[in-house]
């Protein structure tokens, strides 16, 4: 059975990706793509930075035993270090993506005022 943690734009499998790009199962490997819908405007600075937070969260937990539990928490503390990078400006919603619902808050937008 794929143990796997699916959130809004984490989804970490205990899997590997094989030649022909299918996911086989794996007890030893873990495989995380970030933000699959494109929602986010990234650049390699930020993808690094959730990619060592990842490898953090999986070190922290290296000797607990794989369940779906613990597999949850990772991509949930992920989703929530997503959000930081995005409270804290950096990273943006693609407004150019299909998918625009804002799941972690509406957009900001400067108000344009003169001083």
């Amino acid at each position: 059975m794929l143990l796997k943690s699916t959130t809004r734009h984490i989804r970490v499998f205990a899997a590997e990706i094989n030649q022909g790009g299918e996911l086989v199962p794996s007890n030893q490997v873990l495989t995380l793509d970030i933000d699959p819908d494109n929602e986010f405007n990234w650049n390699e600075d930020t993808l690094q930075k959730v990619y060592r937070k990842f490898d953090e969260l999986v070190e922290a937990s290296s000797n607990v035993e794989l369940t779906d539990y613990n597999l949850r928490r990772i991509g949930s503390d992920l989703e929530h270090y997503v959000r930081s990078l995005l409270q804290k400006g950096e990273i943006s919603y693609n407004l150019s993506s299909s998918v625009n619902n804002y799941s972690m808050g509406l957009p900001q937008v400067s108000s344009g005022k003169a001083l």
